[in-house]
């Protein structure tokens, strides 16, 4: 079979991440940061990159020096870039993180007007779809503007195209104008998705009747959990749905309900942490990795609870994401997989 173009394509959002550089303090105490790219679908792009896939990001910037700032970034970085248009009269998202260890991180957007939302069905078209593995889609790319509709289009071309199509469900409450929004817009795609990528918290303002508790903040309980477990069977059950749903449990590691084995369990790893913000997203480019390598979902989970374990010890987002060489050495200091 010959090789494709890329590995993987990631779509949705992107921005600039500004870090604070004064560990501890309070965000109005803050006097210095550290930029970096952010966004959860360029962080997956950047992080499967690091681990050695060829890896393109689909998203939009303005014309602005934010933009070109991104750009840059991500060209550093080894990710494709030839497919995110500049939109005009519309600026690059951007967001400011304080880091509170051990389990307080502020994070406040700046996405008003942001040009990832202005991506079309014809940027979308101009994508090399049949020359790529898989693609991965976040959650929030359905919550605003044009950008929905590339979407759609394009996770239904990557299932008549027979394209692996990953979804990571990126809950983000304030990017949606209601509790229940992102749940009856996201349902509508996921009979052309492979695998759902979420924690605990997304899955059930996925599927629950009434999201507004973990919306508003709220961990879920644990009948909150057995409630969101039968969901999961049921979604599964669905011949037109996901092969697989990934749920991430923090520490406690990986959950994969699949529609061909009993649940497969993928134990963490114990580390100190020093910073969660984009744990999710190393957890992911992981997952991934190990899925198109070939591994089974255990290898997979083990994969993606390593580089997300890698990431919660280190300060930042996109620069905390491991390389291929320090995922595996990582693990097998660990007594392997």
């Amino acid at each position: 079979m010959a090789k494709k173009q890329f590995d993987l394509i990631t779509m949705g959002r992107v921005g600039m991440d500004l870090f604070a550089q004064n560990v501890g303090a309070a965000f109005e105490d803050v006097t210095g940061f550290e930029t970096a790219v952010g966004g959860s679908p360029v962080n997956i792009a950047i992080g499967t990159s690091r681990l050695g896939l060829n890896s393109a990001a689909f998203t939009a910037v303005g014309e602005d020096r934010v933009g070109d700032f991104v750009l840059r970034y991500l060209q550093n970085e080894g990710v494709a870039t030839d497919y995110i248009p500049r939109k005009p009269n519309c600026r690059t998202g951007l967001a400011m993180v304080s880091i509170q260890p051990p389990d307080q991180f502020p994070l406040v957007f700046y996405r008003d007007n942001p040009a990832d939302t202005y991506l079309t069905i014809d940027d979308a078209a101009a994508l090399p779809l049949t020359n790529s593995r898989a693609v991965q889609i976040s959650g929030t790319a359905l919550s605003r503007g044009s950008c929905r509709d590339a979407m759609l289009f394009v996770a239904e071309q990557c299932r008549a195209l027979h394209v692996t199509t990953f979804m990571d469900l990126d809950l983000r409450p304030d990017q949606w104008t209601h509790p229940r929004a992102f749940g009856l817009n996201v349902r509508t795609v996921l009979r052309h998705l492979d695998v759902v990528i979420g924690t605990e918290e997304e899955f059930y303002a996925l599927l629950a009747e009434d999201p507004a508790p973990v919306w508003q903040g709220d961990n879920v309980t644990e009948a909150q959990i057995e409630e969101m477990e039968e969901l999961l069977q049921t979604l599964l059950a669905d011949s037109q749905g996901p092969e697989a749903l990934v749920l991430k449990r923090g520490p406690r590691g990986v959950s994969i309900f699949t529609k061909t084995s009993d649940v497969v369990d993928a134990a963490g790893f114990a580390v100190e942490v020093l910073n969660t913000v984009g744990a999710g997203d190393a957890f992911a480019s992981g997952f991934i990795y190990g899925y198109l390598k070939g591994w089974d979902w255990y290898k997979s989970g083990r994969m993606g609870n390593a580089c997300g374990a890698l990431a919660v010890t280190r300060h930042g987002c996109a620069t905390a994401l491991p390389t291929e060489q320090q995922a595996l050495n990582f693990i097998e200091e660990r007594s392997g997989f």
